[in-house]
């Protein structure tokens, strides 16, 4: 259970706001670390949107999540470009290190690795992203040595 009374500071900001429901969620998630099922409930109750409406904005917007995740968001690019240039090597290194697949939390929840769409980064390819953070003209050891780095530090490079 969370303290949901944040989420009706958040809604009020936004209070004159033509369409806030995007910037709702992203400040809701920025509070929770997620969009659960009580906390969609909650919005939908404040603004007066269906709670499948609010779900189906929460599910559709890669920036949302409706699952925990780790501390740190790793989220590798695919796409032609990174592939060509040795994306799919960088990625058997990630998820060696991690120990994981594709959408999957470290147990101890620092990382959780994702796919993302292009980063429009293609000159530096491959590309990965941490958090905020972008890292392109990487090799296997490359990135996981800046995910050592990130584990060895316990925050962002921000």
């Amino acid at each position: 259970m969370h303290d949901l009374n944040k989420i009706d500071e958040i809604i009020q900001a936004y209070a004159d706001t033509r369409t806030p429901l995007i910037y709702v969620l992203k400040d809701v998630q920025k509070e929770y670390g997620l969009l659960s099922d009580e906390i969609l409930t909650r919005v939908a109750q404040k603004i007066n949107i269906p709670l499948s409406e609010i779900y189906g904005v929460a599910t559709f917007y890669s920036l949302f999540t409706t699952t925990a995740k780790g501390k740190h968001i790793v989220r590798c690019c695919n796409n032609a470009p990174c592939h060509v240039k040795g994306s799919k090597a960088v990625l058997d290194h990630i998820k060696s290190y991690l120990g994981l697949e594709m959408g999957e939390t470290t147990p101890d929840g620092t990382f959780t690795l994702e796919f993302t769409s292009c980063l429009g980064l293609c000159a530096v390819a491959p590309v990965m992203m941490v958090d905020n953070e972008v890292y392109g003209n990487l090799t296997p050891e490359k990135a996981v040595a800046i995910l050592k780095d990130y584990k060895m530090k316990g925050t962002s490079h921000a």
